[in-house]
């Protein structure tokens, strides 16, 4: 595996493209073959758990979107809106 290339994101959009597919944490965590509250905290607003290229990758697949995806601007009231189901 790939995890030479490990950072710290500060403003990933995972949980934009999650909730655009219909996706609870649980769903995409169990298919991006992650644990929930790894997935809550690194979906969490200003983030500082580290990952990897590949975790992204995993994920990504799961919402059949590409990794830079997540690094695109988004509008800001989607992101934020509403409670989150698990």
């Amino acid at each position: 595996t790939f995890l030479l290339s490990i950072f710290t994101p500060r403003f990933l959009n995972i949980k934009y493209y999650r909730e655009e597919k219909n996706l609870t944490q649980g769903q995409l965590a169990e298919k991006a073959k992650i644990s929930i509250s790894y997935l809550s905290k690194i979906e969490a607003e200003g983030c500082n758990k580290s990952l990897s290229i590949s975790v992204l990758n995993q994920i990504a697949n799961v919402l059949n979107v590409e990794i830079t995806d997540f690094f695109k601007e988004v509008p800001k009231d989607e992101t934020n809106g509403g409670a989150d189901t698990n």
